[in-house]
Protein backbone atom coordinates (compact mmCIF):
# COMPACT_ATOMS: atom_id res chain seq x y z
CA UNK A 1 0.00 0.00 0.00
CA UNK A 2 1.29 3.77 -1.15
CA UNK A 3 1.11 6.44 1.14
CA UNK A 4 -1.71 9.27 0.91
CA UNK A 5 -3.23 10.05 -1.65
CA UNK A 6 -5.34 13.42 -1.76
CA UNK A 7 -8.98 12.68 -0.56
CA UNK A 8 -11.80 15.11 -1.82
CA UNK A 9 -12.61 17.61 0.86
CA UNK A 10 -16.60 18.07 2.39
CA UNK A 11 -19.35 17.62 -0.39
CA UNK A 12 -21.79 15.07 -1.15
CA UNK A 13 -24.73 15.34 1.49
CA UNK A 14 -25.98 11.88 2.36
CA UNK A 15 -28.56 10.45 4.53
CA UNK A 16 -28.29 7.91 6.94
CA UNK A 17 -31.65 6.71 6.83
CA UNK A 18 -32.28 2.67 6.35
CA UNK A 19 -33.77 2.36 3.21
CA UNK A 20 -36.36 -0.54 1.40
CA UNK A 21 -34.70 -3.45 0.52
CA UNK A 22 -30.88 -5.23 1.24
CA UNK A 23 -28.04 -3.48 -0.14
CA UNK A 24 -29.18 -1.23 -2.82
CA UNK A 25 -31.81 -3.01 -4.19
CA UNK A 26 -35.54 -2.25 -3.27
CA UNK A 27 -37.99 -5.05 -1.30
CA UNK A 28 -35.90 -7.89 -0.20
CA UNK A 29 -35.60 -7.08 3.82
CA UNK A 30 -36.84 -4.68 5.85
CA UNK A 31 -34.77 -1.55 6.60
CA UNK A 32 -35.65 0.81 9.36
CA UNK A 33 -34.58 2.73 12.20
CA UNK A 34 -34.01 1.11 15.57
CA UNK A 35 -33.20 1.96 19.23
CA UNK A 36 -30.21 2.62 20.37
CA UNK A 37 -27.42 0.79 21.96
CA UNK A 38 -28.53 1.25 25.38
CA UNK A 39 -32.22 0.27 24.86
CA UNK A 40 -33.40 -3.54 24.46
CA UNK A 41 -33.91 -4.71 20.73
CA UNK A 42 -36.75 -6.74 19.36
CA UNK A 43 -36.14 -9.22 16.21
CA UNK A 44 -32.54 -9.49 14.58
CA UNK A 45 -30.75 -6.20 12.18
CA UNK A 46 -27.82 -6.90 10.62
CA UNK A 47 -24.80 -4.87 9.29
CA UNK A 48 -23.03 -6.47 5.97
CA UNK A 49 -19.65 -4.86 6.18
CA UNK A 50 -16.74 -4.60 3.14
CA UNK A 51 -13.22 -3.83 5.06
CA UNK A 52 -10.47 -2.54 2.57
CA UNK A 53 -12.43 0.52 1.38
CA UNK A 54 -9.96 2.22 -0.69
CA UNK A 55 -7.55 -0.46 -0.61
CA UNK A 56 -7.58 -0.58 -4.28
CA UNK A 57 -9.99 -0.13 -7.06
CA UNK A 58 -10.81 -3.86 -7.74
CA UNK A 59 -12.24 -3.57 -4.16
CA UNK A 60 -14.44 -0.29 -4.61
CA UNK A 61 -15.90 -1.65 -7.51
CA UNK A 62 -16.80 -4.60 -5.61
CA UNK A 63 -18.41 -2.66 -2.65
CA UNK A 64 -20.60 -0.67 -5.32
CA UNK A 65 -22.14 -4.12 -7.23
CA UNK A 66 -22.40 -5.88 -3.57
CA UNK A 67 -24.14 -2.29 -2.01
CA UNK A 68 -26.07 -1.79 -5.41
CA UNK A 69 -26.93 -5.19 -6.69
CA UNK A 70 -26.71 -7.13 -3.14
CA UNK A 71 -26.48 -7.27 0.64
CA UNK A 72 -23.64 -4.95 1.66
CA UNK A 73 -24.80 -2.25 3.51
CA UNK A 74 -21.46 -1.00 5.04
CA UNK A 75 -17.95 -0.27 4.16
CA UNK A 76 -14.65 0.87 6.23
CA UNK A 77 -12.15 3.11 4.26
CA UNK A 78 -8.81 2.85 4.30
CA UNK A 79 -8.22 6.65 4.35
CA UNK A 80 -4.40 6.40 3.23
CA UNK A 81 -4.75 3.82 0.79
CA UNK A 82 -4.02 3.89 -2.97
CA UNK A 83 -7.20 3.78 -4.03
CA UNK A 84 -9.28 6.22 -1.37
CA UNK A 85 -10.27 9.05 -3.48
CA UNK A 86 -12.14 6.24 -5.70
CA UNK A 87 -13.24 5.19 -2.94
CA UNK A 88 -15.11 8.26 -1.04
CA UNK A 89 -16.50 9.42 -5.14
CA UNK A 90 -18.23 6.35 -5.19
CA UNK A 91 -19.35 6.58 -1.43
CA UNK A 92 -21.04 9.78 -2.27
CA UNK A 93 -23.32 8.13 -5.20
CA UNK A 94 -24.19 5.35 -2.66
CA UNK A 95 -26.22 7.43 0.10
CA UNK A 96 -27.25 4.06 2.26
CA UNK A 97 -23.86 2.70 2.21
CA UNK A 98 -22.60 3.10 5.74
CA UNK A 99 -18.88 4.50 5.41
CA UNK A 100 -16.57 4.01 8.39
CA UNK A 101 -12.82 4.75 9.22
CA UNK A 102 -10.87 1.47 8.80
CA UNK A 103 -7.88 2.09 11.17
CA UNK A 104 -4.58 1.23 9.69
CA UNK A 105 -1.72 0.50 12.26
CA UNK A 106 -0.13 -2.91 10.07
CA UNK A 107 0.18 -3.98 7.05
CA UNK A 108 0.59 -0.27 4.94
CA UNK A 109 1.87 3.24 5.58
CA UNK A 110 1.49 5.81 7.61
CA UNK A 111 -0.69 8.66 6.85
CA UNK A 112 1.65 10.90 8.64
CA UNK A 113 4.81 11.39 7.05
CA UNK A 114 7.32 8.49 8.63
CA UNK A 115 9.92 10.55 9.92
CA UNK A 116 6.69 11.82 12.38
CA UNK A 117 6.05 8.62 13.67
CA UNK A 118 9.31 7.10 13.61
CA UNK A 119 8.62 4.43 16.94
CA UNK A 120 5.22 2.89 14.50
CA UNK A 121 7.31 2.46 11.23
CA UNK A 122 10.74 0.06 10.40
CA UNK A 123 13.59 1.31 7.88
CA UNK A 124 11.10 1.19 5.04
CA UNK A 125 8.92 3.75 6.56
CA UNK A 126 6.23 1.13 6.75
CA UNK A 127 4.15 -0.05 10.17
CA UNK A 128 5.58 -2.68 11.63
CA UNK A 129 4.43 -6.15 10.31
CA UNK A 130 5.18 -7.78 13.67
CA UNK A 131 2.03 -6.55 15.85
CA UNK A 132 2.77 -8.11 19.16
CA UNK A 133 6.13 -5.77 19.09
CA UNK A 134 4.63 -3.25 17.63
CA UNK A 135 2.00 -3.46 20.46
CA UNK A 136 4.09 -4.10 23.55
CA UNK A 137 5.70 -0.49 22.57
CA UNK A 138 2.21 1.10 22.30
CA UNK A 139 1.76 0.28 25.56
CA UNK A 140 5.51 0.75 27.49
CA UNK A 141 6.76 3.52 26.28
CA UNK A 142 5.03 7.13 26.03
CA UNK A 143 7.25 8.44 23.20
CA UNK A 144 5.40 6.01 20.74
CA UNK A 145 2.10 6.25 22.61
CA UNK A 146 2.30 9.87 21.52
CA UNK A 147 2.97 9.08 18.18
CA UNK A 148 0.01 6.50 18.00
CA UNK A 149 -2.26 9.16 18.98
CA UNK A 150 -0.93 11.80 15.98
CA UNK A 151 -1.00 8.62 13.70
CA UNK A 152 -5.23 7.75 15.08
CA UNK A 153 -5.79 11.80 15.27
CA UNK A 154 -4.64 12.01 11.65
CA UNK A 155 -6.69 9.11 10.22
CA UNK A 156 -10.01 10.29 11.82
CA UNK A 157 -9.32 14.01 10.48
CA UNK A 158 -8.74 12.49 7.01
CA UNK A 159 -11.94 10.96 7.03
CA UNK A 160 -13.98 13.86 8.62
CA UNK A 161 -12.25 16.00 5.15
CA UNK A 162 -13.66 13.73 3.04
CA UNK A 163 -17.46 14.83 4.02
CA UNK A 164 -19.17 11.12 4.79
CA UNK A 165 -20.83 10.72 7.57
CA UNK A 166 -19.14 8.40 10.20
CA UNK A 167 -20.94 5.14 10.83
CA UNK A 168 -18.53 2.86 12.37
CA UNK A 169 -14.61 2.50 13.30
CA UNK A 170 -12.96 -0.58 13.71
CA UNK A 171 -9.30 -1.35 12.44
CA UNK A 172 -6.95 -3.62 10.05
CA UNK A 173 -6.67 -6.61 11.56
CA UNK A 174 -8.78 -5.64 14.39
CA UNK A 175 -5.46 -4.17 15.93
CA UNK A 176 -8.34 -1.84 18.07
CA UNK A 177 -8.49 -4.81 20.11
CA UNK A 178 -5.89 -3.54 22.02
CA UNK A 179 -6.14 -1.49 24.80
CA UNK A 180 -4.20 1.41 23.85
CA UNK A 181 -5.01 2.24 20.98
CA UNK A 182 -8.88 1.33 21.66
CA UNK A 183 -8.30 3.93 23.86
CA UNK A 184 -6.97 6.29 21.67
CA UNK A 185 -9.98 5.57 19.41
CA UNK A 186 -12.49 6.23 22.27
CA UNK A 187 -10.71 9.44 23.37
CA UNK A 188 -9.77 10.87 19.80
CA UNK A 189 -13.34 9.43 17.88
CA UNK A 190 -15.66 11.18 20.40
CA UNK A 191 -14.32 14.54 18.78
CA UNK A 192 -15.54 13.33 15.25
CA UNK A 193 -18.91 11.80 16.46
CA UNK A 194 -17.71 7.69 17.15
CA UNK A 195 -21.36 6.13 17.33
CA UNK A 196 -20.45 2.38 16.63
CA UNK A 197 -17.57 -0.31 16.99
CA UNK A 198 -16.90 -3.75 15.62
CA UNK A 199 -15.73 -6.28 18.42
CA UNK A 200 -15.08 -9.54 16.61
CA UNK A 201 -16.78 -12.00 18.82
CA UNK A 202 -17.97 -14.90 16.93
CA UNK A 203 -21.09 -17.44 18.06
CA UNK A 204 -19.67 -20.52 17.92
CA UNK A 205 -16.08 -19.88 16.98
CA UNK A 206 -14.20 -19.47 20.18
CA UNK A 207 -10.99 -17.17 19.25
CA UNK A 208 -7.78 -16.39 21.28
CA UNK A 209 -8.90 -12.88 20.91
CA UNK A 210 -11.98 -13.19 22.34
CA UNK A 211 -11.21 -11.75 26.09
CA UNK A 212 -9.87 -8.90 24.04
CA UNK A 213 -13.06 -8.43 22.39
CA UNK A 214 -14.94 -8.65 25.38
CA UNK A 215 -13.06 -6.36 27.13
CA UNK A 216 -12.95 -4.01 24.41
CA UNK A 217 -17.35 -4.31 23.85
CA UNK A 218 -17.54 -3.42 27.61
CA UNK A 219 -15.73 -0.47 27.39
CA UNK A 220 -17.21 1.15 24.23
CA UNK A 221 -20.93 -0.01 25.54
CA UNK A 222 -19.96 1.93 28.88
CA UNK A 223 -18.79 4.89 26.78
CA UNK A 224 -22.59 4.38 24.88
CA UNK A 225 -20.64 3.59 21.41
CA UNK A 226 -22.82 0.76 19.78
CA UNK A 227 -21.09 -2.59 19.73
CA UNK A 228 -22.78 -5.69 17.85
CA UNK A 229 -24.21 -8.34 19.55
CA UNK A 230 -22.30 -10.98 17.35
CA UNK A 231 -20.16 -10.81 14.81
CA UNK A 232 -19.52 -13.34 11.65
CA UNK A 233 -16.61 -13.56 9.36
CA UNK A 234 -13.84 -14.04 11.75
CA UNK A 235 -13.51 -17.50 11.16
CA UNK A 236 -13.84 -17.69 7.51
CA UNK A 237 -11.87 -14.55 7.14
CA UNK A 238 -11.56 -13.79 3.18
CA UNK A 239 -13.15 -16.91 2.48
CA UNK A 240 -17.06 -15.73 3.25
CA UNK A 241 -18.44 -17.88 0.36
CA UNK A 242 -22.00 -17.95 -0.29
CA UNK A 243 -22.58 -21.61 1.60
CA UNK A 244 -20.80 -19.72 4.86
CA UNK A 245 -22.58 -17.12 4.38
CA UNK A 246 -26.01 -18.73 4.11
CA UNK A 247 -24.78 -20.36 7.34
CA UNK A 248 -24.21 -17.26 8.97
CA UNK A 249 -27.64 -15.76 8.36
CA UNK A 250 -29.29 -19.06 9.39
CA UNK A 251 -27.39 -18.73 13.04
CA UNK A 252 -28.44 -14.77 13.42
CA UNK A 253 -29.05 -13.84 16.99
CA UNK A 254 -31.34 -11.27 18.06
CA UNK A 255 -30.08 -8.02 18.32
CA UNK A 256 -27.71 -6.53 16.18
CA UNK A 257 -25.47 -8.68 14.72
CA UNK A 258 -22.60 -7.89 12.01
CA UNK A 259 -21.23 -9.54 8.72
CA UNK A 260 -17.72 -8.40 7.51
CA UNK A 261 -16.37 -9.19 4.28
CA UNK A 262 -13.25 -8.59 1.87
CA UNK A 263 -15.01 -9.04 -1.56
CA UNK A 264 -12.96 -7.86 -4.70
CA UNK A 265 -13.25 -7.62 -8.71
CA UNK A 266 -10.39 -9.53 -8.41
CA UNK A 267 -8.58 -12.08 -6.49
CA UNK A 268 -4.91 -10.70 -7.00
CA UNK A 269 -5.20 -6.94 -7.09
CA UNK A 270 -2.21 -5.30 -5.18
CA UNK A 271 -2.56 -5.88 -1.59
CA UNK A 272 -5.19 -8.12 -1.46
CA UNK A 273 -4.94 -11.22 1.50
CA UNK A 274 -3.03 -14.16 1.29
CA UNK A 275 -5.66 -16.73 -0.41
CA UNK A 276 -8.48 -15.10 0.39
CA UNK A 277 -11.50 -15.75 -2.19
CA UNK A 278 -12.36 -11.83 -3.16
CA UNK A 279 -14.59 -12.74 -6.26
CA UNK A 280 -15.97 -15.81 -4.66
CA UNK A 281 -17.18 -13.49 -1.59
CA UNK A 282 -18.57 -10.90 -4.08
CA UNK A 283 -20.41 -13.67 -5.30
CA UNK A 284 -21.93 -14.27 -2.62
CA UNK A 285 -23.26 -10.96 -1.85
CA UNK A 286 -24.78 -10.78 -4.81
CA UNK A 287 -26.72 -13.89 -5.11
CA UNK A 288 -30.03 -13.61 -5.29
CA UNK A 289 -30.97 -16.15 -3.01
CA UNK A 290 -29.13 -14.99 0.05
CA UNK A 291 -31.27 -11.86 -0.31
CA UNK A 292 -34.37 -13.66 -0.34
CA UNK A 293 -33.52 -15.64 2.50
CA UNK A 294 -32.77 -12.51 4.61
CA UNK A 295 -36.00 -11.47 3.43
CA UNK A 296 -37.87 -14.97 4.61
CA UNK A 297 -36.45 -14.66 8.05
CA UNK A 298 -37.14 -11.03 8.83
CA UNK A 299 -33.51 -9.64 9.26
CA UNK A 300 -33.70 -5.93 9.17
CA UNK A 301 -30.38 -4.36 7.50
CA UNK A 302 -28.64 -1.14 7.31
CA UNK A 303 -25.69 0.21 8.03
CA UNK A 304 -24.92 1.37 11.68
CA UNK A 305 -25.98 4.82 11.69
CA UNK A 306 -29.61 3.15 9.64
CA UNK A 307 -30.18 0.69 12.70
CA UNK A 308 -29.50 2.81 15.34
CA UNK A 309 -25.94 2.71 16.04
Amino acid sequence: MSGLRPLPLAGGARDGEAGPGVGGREAAATRSPTPGPSRKREGSFLVVTADDFGNDVAVNEAVEQAHTDGILTAASLMVAAPAAADAVARAKRLPRLGVGLHLTLVDSTPLLPPEQVPGLVDARGRFRDDMAAAGARMFFLPAVRRQLAAEIAAQFAAFAATGLPLDHVNAHKHFHLHPTIAGLILKIGARYGLKAVRAPIEPGAPSLTDPWARLVARRFRRRGVAVPDAVFGLRHSGHMTAERLRAAIDRLPPGLSEIYVHPATRDDYPGHGPAYRHRAELAALTDPAIAAQIAARGVTTGSFAALGG
